[in-house]
Order: C-alpha cells, then structure tokens, then sequence
C-alpha cells in the first residue's frame, strides 16, 4: 500500500456531475473505513492490525476526495447501496461472509478508470482486494466441515427430491403415492448420504492414523546401537534430508530426550484428524442435511394440497432455498452471491424439468 495519496490540484469549475462522483467516492470511502474499522473490533492480533491499516488507507482516499471538494464537501451523502448493506453486516456479524463481499466491493473500484482519483489510489485498491482475499480465505479454511455439507447436502436434497416428486406427479398417481413417494426419496437420500459419509470419514481417519507414527516406538531409543543409529532412517522414512537425519538422531541419542522423537508433522496430522471428525457425527450431520432439504418439496403434500397447485407450491419452495444456498456458496466464494444462486436454480429446475417430461412420456394418466 502507499504510505500517502498526492494531493491533486482542485479542479478550477468542477461540473455538478464531477461533485455528484466525488462526494459519492468519500461516503463510500466513509464507510469502507467504517467497515474495517467494525471488523476490527471483533478481530484480535495480527488481523486486528491488517484490517486497521485498511482502514487508514481508506482515510487516505477520503482525504483525497475532500480536497478535491473543499468547501462543497457538504453533508454526508449515503454510499452506495452494497457499501452500506456491507456496513449493516459488519456491525451485526463480521464474520467471513462480510470479509467476502469485501472482498468483491474492493475488486470493483471505480478508480482504474477516473481521472480524478491517482494511480496509487487505484493500486492501493487492487492491493486492498488481495488483503481481504487473503483474510477472507483465512475465515474459509477456518468453516468447518459441517457447514459446508450443511450447505452442500441440503442442496442435494432439495433438486433429489424435487425431481423425484415432479417426476412421479407428472406419470398421474394419486397424490398419496406422490407423497410416500417423496418421504421414501429423501429417507433413502438422507441414509445413502449418511453412510456414505460415514464410510468416508472412517476410511480417511484410517488412513491418517495408519501414517501416525507409533508412540511405543520411542521407548527403543535408549536401547538403540549408537554406532550403527538406524533412527536417522526413521527419519529419512519421513522426508528429512541424509545429513539432517543424521543430525537430528545424533541429537536425541545424546539427550535421550523423548519429546525429540516426535515426527514434526505428527501435530499437523493430528490436527487433521481433528478436522476430520467423526465417522459418526458426520454420518448425522449428512442425514440431517438431505433431509433438511428434501422435506420441502413433500411440504405441499403433507398440508393435503394436490395436483398441479402442490407441484407449483412445491418448485416455489424449492426455487426459493436454492437460491438461498447458492448465494451462500456465491459469497463464500468471493463471487456473486445472485448469479451462483441463479445457477443453482436453474440446475435444479432443469434436473426437475427432465423428470417431469420422463413422467409424462412414461405416465398413464394426466396429472
């Protein structure tokens, strides 16, 4: 980032329009700062400090802007739009969703193209975006697993299900079939996700723990040949270089210092094997989340409504949620949150399209 913005020289008769941007430029600059400043506050440490220096930096821009204006600086105006939704977020969340949408406001500076703001400001806000990416990105790998099938297993359920019942209802059953059939989809979604998740949860955790080195194995050190030091192998076996085995072995044999047995990424492994949970629990969490998502489109039909008004009510719903979670995978992911969610509609309408025509191709009765 610049350590300063150079003041440029105030326009002699700036147009009404040239104010208009301007003073529109300093409330976003405004609450930008404010943004980062609200994060802060809820940050500690080294994060704290990043998103403070933002803040100043947007301090810098704003002083620019009013330079520029002078005395036509004026009241404060309201920034745009997404500027303040931002600030509405920050204060009553700051979590990795605002960092994320922070991310996408700084990717869409105004300022390459103005003539009015300096090159260093528009560096410093290409720079701001690889900041944010970078603190958002922390904030992603922090989400747990469990949120990300939260979201990702109840968007299965919902397109599943939909399909599935729009599919059954175009063939022209009675609506009680219709219904069994919908609670028969996501049972038997919700238990395929549920144990497929817990057969790849168990297989991961073994796999972890088959590369975890045996602690048993430590006890060996003080009975060990120091001429011949098969430990250097050891640690040969798990990447180190010939001469920093060597080292390392010679070290541990002279200290019979136990802890210097330990393979430097048994902490990292342990770590994963934190983060990978149990096979249990995210057996649960799988199941919970289809079903979360396939009960909607079977809603209609347990309040008794039938025929075509049940499948609109039904697409509605679902239409609806799909949106919802595409638009949180859209943020999460620093793009925008309204076209993800479109394209998880139109995913999903489109898988159920295709069973609603198989049903009426295959179907004996109108519906």
């Amino acid at each position: 980032m610049s350590a300063s913005v150079p003041e440029r020289p105030v326009t002699a008769s700036p147009r009404a329009a040239d104010i208009r941007r301007w003073r529109r430029y300093l409330a976003d600059e405004q609450l930008e700062a404010a943004v980062y400043r609200d994060l802060a506050q809820r940050r500690t440490g080294e994060e704290r400090e990043i998103l403070l220096a933002l803040a100043d930096a947007e301090a810098r821009h704003e002083a620019h802007w009013r330079a520029l204006l002078g005395d036509r600086a004026g009241a404060s105006m309201r920034g745009a739009l997404r500027t303040r939704v931002l600030g509405f977020l920050a204060r009553r969340f700051g979590s990795v969703f605002v960092l994320a949408l922070a991310q996408r406001a700084e990717g869409r500076s105004p300022y390459d193209t103005d003539t009015d703001a300096t090159a260093a400001m528009a560096a410093d806000e290409r720079i701001h975006e690889e900041v944010v990416r970078g603190l958002a990105t922390r904030g992603r790998m922090r989400l747990s697993g469990t949120f990300r099938a939260a979201v990702f297993g109840a968007n299965d359920g919902l397109v599943s299900n939909l399909a599935l019942v729009i599919g059954i209802s175009a063939s022209g059953v009675p609506t009680h079939v219709v219904l069994l059939t919908g609670i028969a989809g996501l049972l038997a979604g919700a238990l395929s996700m549920g144990a497929g998740e817990y057969v790849s949860v168990r297989s991961q955790r073994e796999l972890l723990e088959s590369s975890t080195p045996d602690p048993e194995a430590r006890t060996a050190v003080a009975d060990l040949d120091v001429d011949a030091n098969e430990l250097a192998l050891v640690y040969r076996a798990r990447g180190m270089s010939e001469t920093e085995a060597e080292e390392h072995a010679r070290e541990v044999l002279r200290t019979h210092d136990l802890v210097l047995t330990a393979d430097p990424t048994v902490h990292a492994e342990s770590d994963e094997h934190e983060a990978v949970g149990t096979g249990l629990s995210a057996a649960l969490s799988s199941f919970c989340f289809f079903a979360s998502g396939a009960i909607i489109p079977v809603l209609p039909y347990l309040f008794g409504i039938e025929g075509l008004p049940a499948l609109l009510i039904a697409a509605v719903l679902v239409g609806l949620a799909l949106l919802g979670t595409g638009a949180i995978v859209g943020i999460l992911s620093g793009a925008s949150p309204l076209k993800r969610g479109l394209r998880q509609l139109a995913i999903g309408y489109g898988a159920a399209a295709v069973t609603y025509l198989l049903g009426l191709l295959f179907g004996t009765t109108g519906v």
